[in-house]
């Protein structure tokens, strides 16, 4: 098998944008960004004309015609600065040494800083004036109503004006310029290999982190020994990261009256509290049967002291864990034809036009992730290592890419998507891939599948479980004083003892998370919403199993009104009562059945 973390990925899809600005010096681009940028002064300029702030007064006549005219630009705004954005990003994002890209996209974060406060007074003026009152006299506003009573809502957690526009400016020089530290060092660093032939490959982390899915045992450790040498050599600086990062958290949190940064987390992602208890309530108990996985995994690969790290996401041994980008493409291709011609049709479409940039690389961020782009395009990051769960990594992200879709009639504020819900289609999307497997498979194939799957749920539930407890203690530990990179690695220790209990060898747990995932550089509590996706998706899938029609009939609209609505109103809409630890318990069961049916098949064969 051709080694495909490591070995020229020529075949490999990459992004192009050059039809949107050929270049950054082309006349289009810097016309773009021209235009936006006068844009951000205009739209200033008319939020303090119409005095588009909090007031002491009621709904008048004319603010019907200030809505119509502040909401419909702020929309077109927020839509330049998205294009711009993602078509800047697109170079950061595969080439973090590009320090012209970098510069552009610090300029357009200080020119979206100061849109940032210009929301807050929208909140605070559609607040003293009421969401009803104005939506009688603005059809803007009467579109906007979901979003325009969140905005309404989080006045009660904003600080005054002239604190929330300070806090904007400072912090593109505060926190956004540490996540992206944090992103251009992880991305930028490479590391020795030692394969087991005894030769040295020097590979970039992207490709490094790719082997945990080499067939090759020894392969694998080599790789994880390769990591626990590399990420020291950057921990210091993340550490910086990470403490100015949560330490300025914690004191905008404290301004703006958050009773812990758990609370600000849930508002964001329009979950409530008791939603979101319910769903950890049922995610704790699940814990023993991930574990029960895990020692099953273990024995597959003759391990005596439990699973060990570099273990968690190897494939099945003695089966083949191979896959090119074509079958991979097939497979996700023939999954998706099964619900929709549209959802097949987006496959053909992301590589005739583009969309899809897979190959592993230096300078490139890790992981993947989609954004969306011009009109209803996206752009698909991949790190693809020729494994089935790369194919699934890819459903998934093409399932956020069909969820743009969806969006693209919608407005900015319609669409500003809580992260819980932003994972509904993808989690959809890698469920139709994984059970359409399932439904051809027997044997050891099977059992290779499940294998995979079962390891993406662990990571999903378990792993992201020890983030959530990490990330708790941080902001806590952070409200007294910094923390050392020796304490920041003995918390992680501590966190993933608590999750992965005796199913993984602890001897063998990964201190370094903390550096490497980007997830704790940016919105605080960035990883629970990741579970939530998860099983809401699977709950979603067994109401499409239950009646097809119903779901295929109703999924765009609840797709689109993702950003309107909150997670407990997109739940009715399919029957589903997030609020009941019953909901996601039934979501886990569909995983313990495949934790059964993995053992029973381990066993037989």
């Amino acid at each position: 098998m051709t080694d495909t973390a490591s070995a020229p990925h020529t075949s490999l899809p990459r992004w192009s944008v050059a039809d949107v600005h050929e270049s950054f010096d082309s006349r289009t681009f810097k016309v773009a960004f021209e235009s936006f940028s006068a844009d951000v002064s205009r739209l200033e300029a008319v939020f303090d004309e119409a005095n588009v702030r909090k007031v002491d007064r009621g709904v008048e006549t004319g603010d019907g015609e200030t809505a119509d005219k502040v909401i419909a630009l702020y929309n077109r705004v927020m839509d330049a600065s998205d294009v711009l954005g993602a078509y800047i990003y697109a170079t950061v994002s595969t080439d973090s040494r590009d320090e012209t890209a970098q510069g552009l996209l610090s300029e357009i974060e200080v020119l979206d800083a100061r849109t940032s406060p210009l929301l807050a007074r929208l909140a605070e003026w559609v607040k003293s004036l009421g969401v009803d009152e104005l939506s009688a006299l603005s059809t803007e506003a009467a579109e906007h109503v979901g979003p325009l009573l969140r905005l309404a809502e989080r006045t009660a957690h904003q600080m005054p004006e002239d604190l929330e526009g300070l806090y904007a400016e400072l912090s593109t020089t505060g926190s956004s310029a540490w996540g992206r530290l944090q992103a251009d060092v992880t991305s930028q660093l490479t590391e020795n290999v030692v394969r087991p032939d005894g030769t040295t490959d020097t590979l970039p982390m992207p490709a490094i982190r790719g082997l945990a899915s080499h067939p090759d045992a020894e392969l694998r450790r080599a790789a994880y020994d390769a990591e626990m040498a590399a990420w020291p050599s950057v921990a210091v600086a993340c550490a910086a990261a990470m403490n100015s990062i949560k330490g300025e958290a914690n004191v905008i949190n404290a301004r703006r009256h958050w009773a812990s940064p758990l609370d600000a987390s849930l508002f964001a992602n329009s979950v409530s509290r008791t939603t979101f208890d319910a769903m950890q309530k049922a995610v704790s108990d699940s814990l023993p049967d991930f574990r029960r996985w895990m020692k099953a995994k273990a024995t597959a690969h003759e391990n005596t002291n439990a699973l060990p790290w570099w273990n968690l996401v190897a494939p099945l041994p003695n089966v083949s864990s191979s896959v090119t980008w074509d079958e991979g493409i097939a497979l996700v291709k023939s999954a998706f034809s099964e619900y929709s011609d549209n959802l097949a049709g987006l496959v053909d479409r992301s590589l005739a036009e583009n969309w899809i940039d897979a190959e592993p690389r230096e300078g490139k961020v890790g992981g993947a992730f989609c954004m969306s782009f011009i009109d209803d395009r996206s752009l698909v990051l991949l790190n693809w290592t020729g494994s089935t769960e790369s194919a699934q990594t890819t459903a998934h992200e093409l399932g956020h890419a069909y969820h743009n879709t969806q969006l693209a009639h919608r407005t900015a504020l319609q669409k500003r998507l809580p992260m819980a819900l932003a994972e509904t289609a993808s989690i959809f999307c890698e469920t139709l891939v994984v059970e359409a497997g399932l439904r051809k498979l027997s044997g050891r194939e099977r059992l290779a599948l499940l294998d995979v799957d079962l390891a993406g749920s662990n990571q999903v539930v378990v792993d992201i479980h020890s983030r959530f407890l990490f990330e708790t203690e941080v902001f806590a530990r952070r409200q007294r004083r910094t923390l050392g990179v020796s304490e920041l690695n003995e918390m992680m220790l501590e966190a993933q003892q608590a999750a992965y209990g005796d199913g993984l060898d602890q001897s063998t747990a990964h201190p370094h998370m903390w550096v490497l995932k980007p997830h704790y550089y940016g919105s605080h509590f960035y990883n629970w919403p990741y579970t939530y996706g998860l099983l809401f998706g699977l709950g979603l899938y067994s109401q499409y199993t239950k009646d097809p029609e119903r779901v295929r009939h109703g999924y765009d609209t609840l797709l689109s009104r993702a950003g309107m609505d909150t997670a407990e109103q997109l739940g009715q809409a399919f029957g589903l009562d997030v609020t009941s630890e019953a909901f996601w318990t039934a979501s886990l069961d569909v995983i313990r059945q495949r934790i059964t049916d993995y053992a029973d098949l381990a066993k037989s064969l």
